[in-house]
């Protein structure tokens, strides 16, 4: 198994506000680590973000109720003031499967850029 570390990138997300842009989608046959993500606001006022895991993955073995994974919301309506960024992941990881999306919205069109580093594992 190989290990390649990656930075994944995006300016001026979301094309339109209150549609979530995909930043990353997990690869076939990778597993995908997040090691940090970090929004900036580069409107002149504050914006409001949201990242969501889109999954639709499926845990072999475990209770049917238990099975596929949703969509959730990792920050929801988060306040970045003018000119300032956030860290999402400080000290925490996120294991991310095939077909796994991560995904950025803010309320203003075009305001946030997006910087993910990652691990991938294939």
């Amino acid at each position: 198994m190989a290990n390649t570390f990656k930075l994944k990138t995006n300016a001026a997300m979301p094309a339109s506000a209150g549609t979530p842009d995909d930043l990353y989608t997990v690869p076939a046959d990778t597993t995908t680590v997040i090691i940090g993500l970090t929004l900036t606001n580069v409107h002149t006022s504050a914006v409001t973000a949201t990242v969501q895991i889109a999954s639709t993955t499926v845990d072999a073995g475990q209770p049917a109720a238990t099975q596929t994974n949703q969509t959730v919301n990792v920050i929801k309506d988060v306040s970045i003031l003018a000119g300032s960024s956030l860290e999402l992941m400080a000290g925490n990881k996120y294991i991310l499967q095939t077909t796994d999306i991560i995904k950025v919205d803010c309320d203003v069109s075009g305001k946030i850029d997006a910087t993910l580093s990652i691990m991938e594992i294939t």
